[in-house]
This record gives structure tokens, C-alpha cells and sequence, in this order.
């Protein structure tokens, strides 16, 4: 009958390479047994035909990757292990390994080193390839595994010795990726960017399939609307409402029937100013599933349509800022490890959206070489855990004015607009929209996750259409008793001087076909006798093309009234009229959110409907204006969005901050829970922004159908209809 130790010997035999210490009552030769079963062996043994086995292998020697139990007089007793310092006297019942390197060890001391996930040597620090692994405990027998030991045999885990082959390293892209091209630790300097594209891509000049469309001007354009055509020659008129209107112009390639559509974008790229992209993205905790997934998506997108000129650096944020890679150019292969390090993205800790700009704002800082765009765009869900401070601070919003760099701030002379994108309902609008106000940059609300993608995709197709920068318009008083008295500009720098005689406005940027509105106040005096017009003001402005980087001045153009001396009809200019309610809702927004902000939930309401009345009664509503149509809507939608304070809390203010933010800069934002034709977000969208949205709805990356956005249930009653 064979001992129990026998049936250990079968039982263990399996593609395992196993030293048992002879024990008494072995009826086995005084030999080391090492044996590699195969499954037929293993299965005969377990049937008790123990004869039936191969002939066993010879054991192998000291240096082989083997462990051997120690026999009386094969070592010296003075010998010790190297991790316990114990002695490794023969014949004291522990096993022993002998690593390939020959260096031994008691194998308990070596198989919890290496459980740890040290497979090196202690002694001469070599590489194993093979390493020790402890068998199965006896109190893993005693909850329900016994079912591993197909004999009935005595577990000793003091002389239970098996050796494991490590196998080949499996490869995983992920970690490759943040080991290797994205390092975990940062130069102290980003300014290891990577030099532009100095020979952009060029459209084939063989090929008719594409034609620069001439048809458009190369300009910005320029209008100029005075309130009323005519004043009375007697009369004077304070606050006299004068509207500049500057529009950029479009030079987009016109596609013939042949063209392909690489033809198309190869066109599109050279007919526009390279980007420096700076993505901050927040992965913290509770960025974790769907919204990461979708985050990525949505990145995924943006360095699709990215063109070979264009660079991007991403930098991701939680508890800390890390840059995933360095500001590189979105070549075929720059393109690849951009994807690559976006899908390594994993979300953890908490929000420190501070430090996340800082690090944005230092790629930016410290680039050698510049494209003619730069922008950072930001996206968040949560408040910032890091820079409130203090247990009685939760409420105190902090001052992102003093806490963002310079260069965002415009401070080191060329300001960065970053584009922030408050994603959810947890995140901290006010900071969000602070941040993009101090830049030059928009705020946009994502209250649905599917929408992420789509508010990108219009933030970039703006950004990738770049025509115009660093605008300037200049505005001179002609007549010497017509001073200039106002400039509304919203958001845009404008000053006069203090004599009223000029004024000007710093406009910046402008995308392809965009357009802008302001408001000059002129007091007109009134007209000498027989004077039959008075110019009032000369208007005309300077600006950089990106493409050319050549400076453009454009010629004043005056603004001249009739002044007869009766006036029988004065009819308001509707393009003024529109211009004013834009300018009057806008202000009634700021209003009505400051008495939301202070509880006052009832006067922010009455003053958005005292706002909408009047505006019905405005000659451009009345007139079947559609920008007058659109305000109405959006300020019925921030009514309710007002109705109770939780409401407020969730979406209220976002959506206020968003239509803000809009407003302040005539630039589209996303805005609540859809992107989808409303005519509130066609009121400031450009063309390009227009193509983008609509190829991010069409098809998704890879050319996968865009799924349909997921719309949260809306958290707010809807308001009864008048009858």
C-alpha cells in the first residue's frame, strides 16, 4: 500500500516540478524523486494502477531551476539563508531552493519574497526566469477547495515545495503607453514641444474637383445702421444709438462633382491658421463608466479632425495634473499615440481644476515654437476639492482670478482663452464660467452626457476656422458737437477718451463668417439752418490674417442722417432694434441671476417675464425677427429653470451662466440637454461650427454612427401656456 506521501507525489506531479523529503514509512528508493506526470499518469494513479506509470526523470542538479531538500551531510551545517539568516542544516525537515543563479534559500522565506513580486535574487540581484509559489493551504482545504487533491494525502506546507515557470509578459498597451511615451514623471520645462509642420499640406493643383469660392469677400466687412435715417433739424437727440457691424469673411473651397473628400480636407486645412490645443480633462472619481467612456469618444473626435499642422497636448486631472504628452502634431502617428494615451485614461481621486490649468497654462508658457491659434479647453463635472480650504470655507467660491496664470489672465501679453465645459449637474458653474470669463473664453452647459461629443465638436470647428485675429475697430467722432458717449461691447475691451472724440474696441479672434454687434451712444446736437445731414462718426479697423500674418487696415466709413426740418415717420431701424433687445435681455439675465443668487427666486422670474413682455412689444418682434423669436425662448426656459430652488441649484444657474457667457461674447455655446437645431444655437453659430456639429451627429470615430444623446428627464415643471 503506497504512503500517503506517494499519493502527494502523483497528485502534485501534473506539469509541476515537486522535491519531497523522504519520510520512514516510504516504501519508495532512498533517492530525490522529481517527476513530470502527464495526464494519462495522473489519471491512473487516481485509480490506484500505480504500476502503470513512466519510468521517472533523474533529478535535477543544484544548478538547475529546481528546489531540493537538503540531505545529510551535502552542505555545510554553517550555512545560512540570505533573508532569514537562519540555518539551513540538512535534515531538519525544510525544504530548500536553489534558484538557477545557485544560490539557495529556505523556500518559505523565497516563495513570500516572491509572492510580494520580487523575482530577483537577493544575493546577486540576477533576473529569474522561473520562481518558487507556495501549494494550496491546509486552511484553503478546510473551506471547500479540497476538491484540488484528488488523493486522500496530509498537507505541510513546511515541506510543500513547487516551482512555476513565469510566463511571457503580457502586453499591455495601456501601461506601455504611460510607461514608455507618457512617463509618470514631468520635465521641469514643457518645452519640449514638438516643431511645427514646415512644409503644410497642399491640395493637388492637377486636379479641377476643387476652387477657391472667390465669390466672398477676403475682407472683414463692415456696416453701419443709425438708429433713425432722419432727425429733425431743430432738435437734438441724446443717446443717439449707432450699430457697427463686422462681419469675417469666409474663403471656403468649393467643391466641385469630381472631388474627393481627402481633396476637400486637405483643402480645408490649407485654407485656415494651424491650432495649438491644450485639452484639461477632469478624470476623477466621479468621472468613473459612462462618462469617461463618452469623454473619450468625444476626444477621440477632436483628434480625428485635427489636421497635420495642429497640435495638441492633453493634460489629465484629479487629485493632481499629469500631461499625458507633450504639445506634437497630429501626423498620422501623433494622431495614434494621442488616441492611445486618451484610452489609458482611468478616473480616480477628487477635482483640482486649478491645478489642471496651471499645467495647461505652462504647455502653452513654455513652447519653443507657436502656432498662429491657441486655445485650452476645459471640461468638468465636480467642484474643486483643492482649493477651498478651511472647514468653514465650503460655501466660499473660490477666486480663480487670482489663482490662474498670467498668460491666461492675458498678463504676459497674449492672452489664452480656454473654453470650459461644465459637464452634469454637480459641477461648479460659477468657477467654470469665472475661469472662461478671465480668458476670453466661452461656458458651455452639458447636461447630458451623450451631448459631450457635439459640444466639442462646435467648440473646434470654430477654433479650426480661425480667419481673423487680433481685430481692432477704431471709432472717430466727425462732427465736433457729436461726442461719443457709450460703447456696449459686452465682454470685448472698448474704451473712449475724455473728450468724446474717439473710442475703439478690442475685438481679437473672429471665426470664418462670424459676426459681431456693438452699440455706440452719440449725442447729436442740433443742425445749423439750411444743413441738409450731419456725419456723425467714421468707423474702421485693423486685424492680422493668421494665414498670410499680414496686417489689414481697413478704410473709416462715415455714418451721415438727413436733417430735414420736419420728420413726418420715424421708424426705428430694426437691425438697431434687434441689437438693443439682445443687449436688454442679456442684462436682464445678469439681473435676474443675482436675485436667484441672493434666494430672491420670485424677482428673478418677474424680471425675465417683464423682460420677455417688453420684448414682444419691441418693432423688431413685431416685425417677425428671428433673434427676437429666439431670446423670448430663452428667457421662458430660464423661468423655469427658476422655479424652485433645487431646480436652480441643478441646472438654473448653468443654463444662466451658459446663455451669459453666449451673450457677453456673441460666440454659440452649448447650452442644457440638446444641441439639435434649436434656433437658440443657430443665433451666433458659424458655418464651420454648423459642419462640425453635423459630421459629429452623422458619424462618430472610425466612422461608427453617433449614437443618439441621452437626455436626463427635465428636473423643472413645465410652465402653462397663456390661452
Amino acid at each position: 500500500m503506497a504512503s500517503r506521501w506517494s499519493k502527494a507525489k502523483v497528485a502534485l506531479g501534473l506539469n509541476l516540478c515537486v522535491y519531497v523529503p523522504r519520510s520512514h514509512d516510504d516504501a519508495s528508493p532512498s533517492v530525490d524523486v522529481a517527476a513530470r506526470f502527464s495526464d494519462v499518469s495522473l489519471a491512473s494513479a487516481a485509480t490506484g494502477n500505480s504500476h502503470s506509470r513512466p519510468a521517472m526523470p533523474t533529478t535535477p542538479t543544484p544548478s538547475s531551476s529546481g528546489l531540493r531538500l537538503a540531505k545529510t551531510g551535502s552542505r555545510s551545517s554553517k550555512r545560512t539563508c540570505a533573508i532569514c539568516l537562519g540555518s539551513m542544516k540538512p535534515g531538519n525537515g525544510h525544504a530548500l531552493f536553489t534558484a538557477e543563479c545557485s544560490h539557495t534559500f529556505h523556500f518559505h522565506c523565497i516563495a513570500s519574497n516572491v509572492k510580494h513580486g520580487n523575482q530577483i535574487c537577493p544575493v546577486c540581484r540576477a533576473k529569474w526566469k522561473e520562481i518558487p509559489f507556495q501549494g494550496p493551504s491546509s486552511s484553503d482545504l478546510n473551506h471547500g477547495r479540497a476538491r484540488i487533491n484528488p488523493v486522500d494525502w496530509a498537507q505541510d506546507d513546511n515541506f510543500m515545495t513547487v516551482l512555476r515557470r513565469l510566463p511571457p509578459p503580457r502586453v499591455d498597451t495601456n501601461r506601455q503607453i504611460a510607461s514608455s511615451l507618457f512617463p509618470t514623471s514631468e520635465p521641469s520645462s514643457f518645452s519640449d514641444d514638438e516643431p511645427l509642420d514646415p512644409q503644410p499640406q497642399k491640395p493637388e493643383k492637377s486636379s479641377p474637383a476643387m476652387e477657391v469660392d472667390t465669390s466672398r469677400t477676403r475682407t472683414v466687412e463692415i456696416k453701419m445702421y443709425p438708429e433713425f435715417s432722419a432727425v429733425p433739424r431743430s432738435a437734438s437727440h441724446e443717446n443717439f444709438a449707432v450699430l457697427i457691424h463686422l462681419k469675417a469673411p469666409f474663403t471656403a473651397p468649393r467643391q466641385n462633382s469630381s472631388a474627393t473628400q481627402s481633396n476637400v480636407a486637405v483643402a480645408r486645412q490649407t485654407s485656415r491658421a494651424p491650432v495649438d490645443l491644450v485639452t484639461v480633462l477632469d478624470v476623477s472619481g466621479s468621472m468613473a463608466g459612462t462618462k469617461l467612456a463618452l469623454l473619450k469618444r468625444a476626444m477621440g473626435f477632436v483628434i480625428q479632425n485635427l489636421g497635420p499642422s495642429d497640435r495638441l497636448s492633453v493634460i489629465a486631472f484629479s487629485s493632481t495634473a499629469r500631461r499625458l504628452f507633450h504639445l506634437r502634431r497630429m501626423s498620422d502617428s501623433g494622431r495614434q499615440q494621442a488616441l492611445q494615451a486618451v484610452n489609458s485614461l482611468t478616473s480616480s481621486g477628487g477635482t483640482n481644476i486649478a491645478e489642471g490649468l496651471r499645467k495647461g497654462a505652462k504647455v502653452m508658457e513654455d513652447r519653443r515654437e507657436k502656432n498662429p491659434v491657441c486655445s485650452i479647453i476645459l471640461l468638468s463635472d465636480g467642484q474643486d476639492t483643492y482649493t477651498v480650504s478651511g472647514s468653514g470655507a465650503a460655501s466660499i467660491r473660490p477666486d480663480y482670478q487670482s489663482l490662474l496664470p498670467s498668460s491666461i489672465r492675458g498678463g504676459a501679453g497674449c492672452q489664452i482663452p480656454v473654453h470650459a465645459f461644465g459637464f452634469g449637474m454637480d459641477h461648479d458653474a460659477a468657477s467654470m464660467h469665472s475661469i472662461s470669463e478671465t480668458s476670453g473664453g466661452t461656458f458651455s452647459f452639458i447636461e447630458a452626457e451623450g451631448v459631450i461629443q457635439d459640444a466639442f465638436a462646435q467648440c473646434i470647428g470654430g477654433l479650426l476656422s480661425v480667419v481673423v485675429q487680433e481685430l481692432h475697430v477704431a471709432v472717430e467722432s466727425v462732427h465736433p458737437r457729436a461726442p461719443i458717449s457709450l460703447i456696449k461691447a459686452g465682454n470685448y475691451t472698448s474704451c473712449i477718451s475724455s473728450d468724446g472724440r474717439t473710442g475703439s474696441i478690442d475685438v481679437g479672434d473672429l471665426y470664418a463668417d462670424e459676426e459681431r454687434d456693438f452699440l455706440v451712444s452719440i449725442n447729436v446736437p442740433a443742425s445749423n439752418a439750411g444743413e441738409a445731414g450731419t456725419t456723425l462718426v467714421k468707423v474702421g479697423c485693423a486685424y492680422r490674417d493668421p494665414v498670410s500674418k499680414e496686417r489689414v487696415n481697413l478704410d473709416g466709413q462715415d455714418v451721415r442722417i438727413q436733417r430735414p426740418e420736419v420728420v413726418s415717420e420715424r421708424s426705428v431701424s430694426i437691425e438697431v432694434d434687434r441689437q438693443r433687445n439682445r443687449l436688454q435681455a442679456a442684462e436682464a439675465m445678469a439681473e435676474a441671476r443675482a436675485a436667484a443668487e441672493r434666494g430672491d427666486l420670485a424677482t428673478a422670474v418677474t424680471i425675465l417675464e417683464r423682460r420677455r413682455r417688453a420684448l414682444s412689444e419691441s418693432a423688431a418682434a413685431r416685425a417677425g425677427d428671428q433673434l427676437c423669436a429666439a431670446l423670448n425662448a430663452e428667457l421662458k426656459e430660464m423661468q423655469e429653470r427658476m422655479a424652485t430652488r433645487r431646480v436652480y441649484e441643478a441646472s438654473g444657474r448653468a443654463y444662466v451662466l451658459s446663455g451669459l457667457s453666449s451673450h457677453s461674447w456673441q460666440r454659440a455655446t452649448a447650452r442644457g440637454d440638446s444641441m439639435e437645431g434649436t434656433s437658440l444655437m443657430q443665433v451666433y453659430q458659424t458655418p464651420s461650427m454648423a459642419d462640425m456639429l453635423a459630421r459629429s451627429q452623422t458619424l462618430g470615430p472610425g466612422g461608427l454612427p453617433h449614437p443618439p444623446p441621452v437626455r436626463p428627464a427635465r428636473s423643472f415643471p413645465a410652465q402653462p401656456q397663456p390661452r
